[in-house]
């Protein structure tokens, strides 16, 4: 873990995990709403601290325990907000909540996923988005943001519900996302990022 990390608002992030290799579109624990957490138990948090070893040796801003290959509704990240303020954190079973009417703006920018690694293409999502759920002891978090973290909030959660971002673009989109990600595929061996 980097030693910068800030503190999160609901505590630190779990350490001492393991690096997994990053579970891939196509996998079928990718493409279903996850099993919502219901005991918060040390297995919960050994998986916790796994995803976050993984996220940060994949130089990711955010991973789901589905890229892990985990059917378990929760996301750790570490993301900058457009003004660059870093915040940390764990959610499980999250709700996503995004403006509606007058306050909805669009941010049109690259988005990539861990799970389909090397490529990005541009995606139109709210500029705000707000997340509740709980905590690794069943407390309940809420985090909300702009930038960047609004993007993540949004692609985490996705996930959760078995939805990864190529499902959001147009097949124009999708075809240029797939052909980047192809040249590179060489790149990202199938134990990646754990394998070296």
């Amino acid at each position: 873990m980097p030693d910068d990390v800030p503190l999160a608002p609901h505590g630190p992030l779990p350490e001492g995990g393991t690096v997994r290799p990053m579970t891939r579109w196509g996998t079928p624990v990718m493409h279903r709403p996850q099993a919502r957490v219901t005991t918060y138990d040390e297995a919960l948090r050994v998986l916790a601290a796994d995803m976050v070893a993984t996220m940060y040796a994949a130089d990711g801003v955010g991973l789901a325990a589905c890229q892990v290959g985990e059917d378990v509704a929760m996301f750790v990240f570490d993301c900058p907000d457009e003004d660059g303020v870093r915040t940390v954190g764990l959610v499980c079973n999250p709700v996503l909540s995004l403006p509606e009417g007058k306050d909805r703006r669009l941010d049109e920018d690259d988005e990539g996923c861990l799970s389909f690694p090397g490529a990005f293409v541009e995606l139109a999502r709210p500029d705000q988005a707000s997340v509740t759920g709980t905590g690794l002891d069943g407390e309940p978090v809420a985090f909300s943001g702009t930038g960047l973290l609004s993007r993540c909030l949004q692609h985490e959660t996705d996930h959760t519900l078995g939805t990864v971002f190529g499902d959001r673009l147009a097949t124009k989109a999708r075809k240029k996302l797939t052909k980047a990600h192809d040249k590179l595929a060489d790149e990202y061996p199938l134990d990646w990022p754990a394998g070296g």
